[in-house]
């Protein structure tokens, strides 16, 4: 299928499923869009949604939990200089729609104005590909909905299995949670300046979760995956590998002593270790932000403000990757946005209303949780590029310090970019040598100031497994993070015991 066949049928089915049931008309979108620009604003648009969402949920060997939910609706925005005017309709009808039009014409008739947007004739239709975004990419995943691929059967069989497999791991292992979840979803954008596309997304993921005992401690280990692509990606030795993996962690934690603490080099290590990057500083070269100066790197474009080396990107356009989008909420294309390069500042990662004011080109990054909610700047998958240093000495640089293999939980002040992040895997290193796995190690420092920090760099840059869940604003967006093997100096250790 060619990247404009591929626009086309999933323009085909945000119709079939948006439009048509709800006797819904490419001339009625334009006449809504109509609607709102008889009030001076500078741009305007339709997003319409529809998704199917399913989990499963086993625990003590039986699925305990299960739900399905279809959801569908319109959100409806109008921009006037710096003021958002939106309203959205979970009925999808001619009149709800335009009920939401003309709510957000009179919350739009409150700003302050600019100039008047000319939106083409009523006659004007939408549709024989003469609109659509154009595109020589082809599509990042496929179109298929995911709950499909396995019957309800296999799903139970599947989390069954897990939990078969990973108490025959090992005596200690006490209980075992798994859970499957997947989303079809199906969005539809139109914008006033004439633009219209479609994307059809599908999303799984996979969990496994381990409690061991020994002696009375219990300990925990989880593992999971997933990304855009159907059930049948969890075939029973991928399954299984995650089973194994928490087993490994919780059996791990069953041997660690308490965690020294103390400021200290720490070694990170790949894949999952860049939600670090992600939350410290991710956010804060996010462009609203930084329009606002709210941001430690608001007006920095061209300063160092990592250590060399250390190049940082955003890229929306990895195939089937968890954070990945054919287009953005706003119908642009994603791509690769360098955000730093070699220790370097270039740029924000924008969406059309922040990159209008601060007059510099979309990136592809206007994302939101659904149509209930206004699009914003937001990260998709965001990683550390590699160096050349092998991860073996990186280790072995440390005279006294933290190896974090796996991260937990976290907290991050965007403004200030001070993070508390918890590691769920590391060991305490001495003269190269990893004596011994540690538990309740905490990593405290500052995002930007860490970026300066950083002395080495591995070759071994990995993206996580495809489970990270970004919020911000209330809002929650499925996200990628990696990075290398890195070592940072000085940062603060939390834990119970002397270093």
């Amino acid at each position: 299928m060619t990247p404009t066949d591929a626009a086309i049928a999933a323009l085909s089915t945000a119709q079939r499923l948006l439009l048509e049931p709800h006797g819904l008309t490419e001339a009625m979108l334009l006449d809504a869009i109509a609607e709102m620009h008889a009030h001076r604003i500078d741009d305007s648009d339709l997003y319409f949604q529809y998704s199917q969402a399913e989990s499963w949920g086993m625990e003590e060997g039986i699925v305990k939990s299960g739900s399905y939910s279809i959801d569908q609706g319109v959100g409806v925005r109008a921009i006037s200089g710096e003021k958002t005017a939106f309203a959205y309709s979970d009925i999808l009808s001619p009149k709800a729609l335009f009920e939401a039009a003309r709510t957000t014409r009179s919350i739009a008739r409150a700003g302050s104005g600019s100039a008047a947007v000319r939106v083409a004739g009523q006659q004007k239709r939408l549709g024989k590909g003469r609109h659509l975004l154009e595109t020589s990419r082809p599509p990042l995943y496929s179109a298929d909905n995911p709950l499909a691929a396995l019957s309800a059967a296999q799903k139970v069989e599947l989390l069954q299995a897990i939990d078969k497999a990973a108490r025959a791991m090992d005596p200690r292992v006490i209980q075992v949670m798994a859970s499957l979840a997947g989303e079809y979803e199906v969005v539809l954008v139109v914008r006033s300046d004439g633009r219209i596309a479609a994307d059809v997304r599908p999303l799984v993921r996979l969990s496994v979760s381990v409690i061991a005992e020994q002696n009375g401690r219990r300990e925990q280990g989880s593992s999971g995956g997933g990304g855009r692509s159907s059930f049948s990606y969890f075939s029973q030795d991928r399954a299984l590998d995650h089973a194994r993996e928490a087993v490994r962690q919780a059996l791990l934690n069953l041997e660690s002593r308490p965690a020294p603490a103390g400021t200290m080099p720490v070694v990170l290590g790949p894949g999952w270790p860049g939600v670090l990057l992600h939350e410290a500083i991710g956010h804060g070269l996010e462009g609203d932000f930084n329009r606002k100066g709210s941001s430690a790197f608001a007006g920095r474009i061209g300063q160092q403000v990592a250590a060399k080396g250390v190049t940082v990107v955003d890229d929306g356009s990895l195939p089937n990757r968890r954070g990945s989008l054919n287009i953005d909420d706003e119908a642009n294309p994603t791509q690769r946005n360098v955000l730093i390069e070699d220790g370097i500042l270039r740029g924000y990662l924008q969406d059309s209303l922040n990159a209008r004011l601060m007059k510099v080109p979309v990136t592809g990054n206007g994302r939101r949780e659904s149509y209930a909610h206004l699009p914003m700047p937001r990260m998709t998958n965001t990683f550390m590029l590699a160096g050349k240093e092998s991860p073996q000495e990186i280790v072995g640089s440390l005279d006294r310090g933290l190896y974090a293999v796996n991260f937990g939980g976290g907290q991050v002040d965007i403004t200030s970019g001070k993070f508390v992040f918890t590691a769920s895997e590391a060991y305490w290193v001495e003269k190269g040598k990893i004596q011994f796995p540690v538990k309740g190690a905490t990593i405290i420092g500052n995002g930007p100031d860490a970026l300066t920090r950083v002395t080495r760099i591995g070759d071994d840059l990995a993206l996580d497994p495809g489970i990270g869940t970004c919020g911000k604003e209330g809002q929650s967006v499925p996200v990628g993070v990696g990075q290398p093997t890195l070592r940072i100096e000085g940062l603060t250790v939390g834990g119970t015991a002397q270093a």
